[in-house]
């Protein structure tokens, strides 16, 4: 049978020469001249894709889309357009589309990515696509099947992209989606964490060195950049990343070409860049403490992974996850998980995010010996109901719980990130991990 095309375009000539192509193609053509007359024939037509011209009289193309995800349409949705930018496109995918083409359209991509939607649409109606595709990201929201679509959409391009969330949020596996299902996969995945990293060292792990560039360079080092040449290199909360060093980021990104310290040739590199943040970086360019040309060079495609309070629906599967990961690791079989701790689970805010979840899991997992999870397994900040806050003032006062408190707020204002929670708590990381250690709060090896 053939695949059935709802073709939407105000434009008499295109409706005619596109819809001949395509019935040419093997697929059946239903055409409507408004997106009111699209959405009239979607009462009595079940169409396996709907190719949409952006700019319609009356309800555009994207109004059309919006109309379409609030009614739970799911169908792939090509948009048509003679004005082809990379905003527009971007916004055109967060609501759905499955591709954007650009008028005049070559004739063999449209019927390419029409049969590719056509496929992947059946396909995807079993759920199981997604698992398949991305079995590393654990998620049904939509939510995450919006940022599922904005990955396959950047993934072949050599566009960079900036991936915000709060900490916790899993933004080094979104990263990893982008370059597992790119051109560059069979080369390297490279990852500069900006905090971690002390600014006197960063600019040379960045760019390398030559030989007597400096104290202690007894020998040529190449930088990241360049050991990711071919490849993606992720650079993870760019919104530390110095000022002195922005500049020079800057630069390669608009030259493609880096110079190692103590020396003036310049290097040709081909690197793709993902970056991420959990800071306001719009802030950040009003404050003056991240360049805004800079950030419009980072921005071109946005990825922004929700908290896992605004996607509740993904923690039973989340949840599940990770008991048979710590049950694998520990040599245990998958503990039973009491009804009335996944439903703690889920009323629980998660301010240190998937992080967190991953850090509770396995400490259930391992003192849980008798193979059953129950309330009495799960720290008390989850269990117990912050109806109001705690009270000091006429309290019986326990140092230890209280510095044990105080480290906890820490790690959770900071997505349990142990050098800003260190940083807070004006002590260093490694006597944050002791105190950690002394309080249960490690994850177990």
């Amino acid at each position: 049978m053939k695949p059935k095309i709802l073709f939407v375009d105000d434009e008499t000539s295109s409706l005619r020469t596109i819809s001949a192509v395509l019935e040419k193609s093997g697929f059946k053509v239903i055409t409507a001249k408004t997106a009111e007359e699209g959405i009239a024939k979607l009462q009595n037509l079940t169409p396996d894709c709907i190719l949409l011209d952006y700019l319609l009289p009356n309800m555009s193309g994207i109004e059309m889309l919006k109309y379409l995800k609030k009614e739970n349409y799911h169908i792939p949705v090509i948009i048509l357009t003679a004005f082809g930018t990379i905003e527009k496109a971007v916004e055109a995918i967060k609501l759905g589309a499955f591709h954007y083409l650009v008028k005049p359209v070559d004739p063999e991509l449209l019927v390419n990515v029409l049969k590719e939607a056509v496929t992947k649409y059946a396909v995807s109606a079993d759920e199981d696509y997604y698992v398949k595709k991305f079995p590393e990201i654990i998620g049904k929201s939509e939510a995450i099947k919006e940022i599922f679509h904005i990955i396959e959409m950047v993934a072949e391009s050599n566009a960079n992209v900036l991936i915000t969330g709060e900490s916790g949020t899993g933004k080094e596996l979104i990263a990893k989606a982008i370059h597992k299902n790119s051109l560059r996969r069979a080369n390297p995945f490279l990852v500069v964490d900006c905090t971690t990293i002390p600014e006197n060292l960063l600019e040379s792990e960045l760019f390398g060195y030559e030989k007597g560039a400096f104290t202690g360079a007894t020998e040529a080092k190449k930088g990241l950049i360049e050991l990711a040449n071919r490849g993606t290199l992720f650079l993870d909360e760019i919104g530390d990343l110095p000022l002195s060093l922005q500049g020079k980021l800057l630069r390669f990104l608009q030259e493609k070409e880096i110079r190692r310290l103590g020396n003036t040739n310049r290097i040709k590199v081909d690197v793709r860049i993902i970056a991420s943040t959990n800071r306001d970086l719009e802030k950040a360019v009003k404050e003056g403490s991240f360049r805004e040309d800079l950030y419009w060079r980072l921005n071109v495609v946005r990825i922004h992974l929700p908290p896992l309070r605004e996607r509740k629906e993904d923690i039973p599967l989340l949840v599940n996850y990770f008991l048979n990961k710590y049950a694998k690791e520990n040599n245990k079989p998958v503990p039973y998980l009491e009804p009335e701790v996944m439903d703690a689970l889920i009323s629980y805010e998660w301010p240190g995010n998937i992080r967190e979840l991953a850090h509770v899991i396995e400490r259930a997992v391992v003192l849980s010996p008798a193979g059953r999870i129950s309330l009495k397994h799960l720290p008390k900040r989850i269990i117990e109901k912050p109806d109001k806050e705690e009270k000091i003032e006429g309290e019986t006062l326990n140092l230890v719980e209280m510095e044990k408190k105080l480290i906890i707020k820490a790690l959770n204002e900071t997505g349990w990130n142990q050098t800003k929670a260190a940083k807070i708590l004006g002590i260093s990381r490694k006597q944050l991990r002791t105190k950690m250690k002394n309080y249960g709060l490690l994850p177990s090896k």
